[in-house]
């Protein structure tokens, strides 16, 4: 893989990281071991962990907000909460399958999830954030089904 004149070989991935991610994957191909830029492969991967870990947590933060609005404002609960609801636990779902180590996580974060949760909603709905439960009134189970 070649890359434009103007880039430097030893700055690539600062210079252009689509053709960094190209000519690692190639490198890693063609077995050349000793010329990948190892420690910029190493933060990539590790990187790439943190944001499935960042993306399971944000929805089940967004998933909770939405339960608790529709706990807390049955008159307002609409078709796109719902939708909201169903949508974040399919994404939740689809991530677990991927990554299945990703599973004890959940119970992990769960309650610091549900307190940002409240913090969401209380902004959303005007709610006072001191009426929302102090705990989860919702168990990780209950969260996760489609039936609740």
């Amino acid at each position: 893989m070649t890359s434009p004149s103007f880039i430097n070989e030893k700055n690539l991935y600062e210079q252009d990281f689509y053709l960094w991610t190209q000519t690692i994957a190639q490198q890693l191909k063609e077995n050349k071991f000793n010329e990948i830029d190892i420690h910029n492969l190493i933060e990539e991967i590790e990187s790439m962990g943190r944001s499935e870990k960042r993306e399971l947590k944000n929805r089940l933060i967004v998933l909770l907000m939405h339960l608790l609005k529709w706990q807390y404002q049955p008159e307002k609960r609409s078709e796109s909460w719902r939708s909201t609801i169903s949508e974040q636990r399919i994404c939740i779902e689809t991530l677990l399958e991927d990554s299945p180590s990703l599973q004890p996580l959940l119970a992990e974060v769960f309650e610091n999830c549900y307190q940002k949760a409240c913090v969401k909603a209380s902004d959303e709905t005007g709610i006072k954030l001191n009426l929302f439960h102090k705990e989860s009134p919702f168990t990780l189970e209950e969260t996760l089904k489609n039936s609740y």
